[in-house]
C-alpha cells in the first residue's frame, strides 16, 4: 500500500479552502441578514428602506451559496 502524499495534500488544501469559503459566506449571510431587520451597527441603525432591501438580497445569495456548496458536496458522495 502506498500514499500519494501529493494527492492527499491536494485534496487536504481544497477541502480546508472550501470550509473557509463557505464559513465565510454563510458569516457574511448572518451579518446581512441582521442588517435587513434593522438590528444597530456599530452602534447606529443604517438608514432607509433600499439598504434594507440590498441586505436581504445579499443574505439570499450568501445563503443560496452555502446551499449549493451542500448539494453539490451531498450529490459527490451519493452514487447517481
Amino acid at each position: 500500500m502506498d500514499i500519494e502524499w501529493g494527492t492527499l495534500g491536494g485534496v487536504f488544501g481544497v477541502s480546508l479552502g472550501t470550509t473557509v469559503v463557505v464559513v465565510v459566506m454563510f458569516s457574511l449571510g448572518i451579518a446581512a441578514w441582521a442588517r435587513a431587520a434593522g438590528e444597530p451597527h456599530r452602534g447606529r441603525a443604517l438608514p432607509g428602506r433600499g439598504r434594507e432591501k440590498w441586505a436581504v438580497a445579499v443574505a439570499a445569495v450568501c445563503f443560496a451559496a452555502c446551499l449549493a456548496v451542500a448539494g453539490y458536496g451531498i450529490d459527490l458522495i451519493i452514487p447517481g
